[in-house]
């Protein structure tokens, strides 16, 4: 097992900011909750980090498929619950692919093998929530 350790600190009022790896993140309220917007809640920073691992993955099982891609984006649609604890209960992913004539079995293959074998962060999220994708190809 290995242990990886990331460091929180309280800036001031409901701002934080995390320190990984040496870069910097900053995490804060709405004013509506008592913050200045100083950067995203904790809880949307749920969505780009699905986004990012499956995304990586994807990218690199393509590039092992010699696909080239001209664009490529990961949009995470989050549905939070309406009850507290407020919480995701349900991501939907959109890998959205832009190139030309893109083997769209080659791109379900990539984005299966992501969703079920290598990205840890989907994995997780799994146990908790309900996870859909759609892949859209743009010539």
């Amino acid at each position: 097992m290995k242990k990886v350790t990331v460091a929180t600190r309280w800036i001031d009022n409901m701002a934080f900011e995390s320190d990984v790896y040496g870069h910097k993140i900053i995490m804060d309220a709405d004013p509506a909750s008592g913050g200045e917007k100083r950067g995203p809640g904790p809880k949307l920073l749920m969505l780009p980090a699905l986004g990012g691992c499956t995304g990586m993955d994807v990218i690199s099982i393509l590039r092992k498929m010699r696909v080239e891609v001209e664009k490529f984006n990961v949009i995470t649609e989050g549905y939070l619950t309406g009850e507290y604890p407020v919480h995701f209960c349900k991501i939907h992913v959109i890998y959205e692919f832009t190139g030309k004539n893109l083997p769209m079995e080659k791109l379900e293959h990539a984005v299966r093998l992501s969703e079920e074998k290598y990205c840890g962060v989907s994995a997780v999220y799994r146990k908790a929530m309900e996870i859909t994708s759609e892949i859209r190809i743009i010539e």
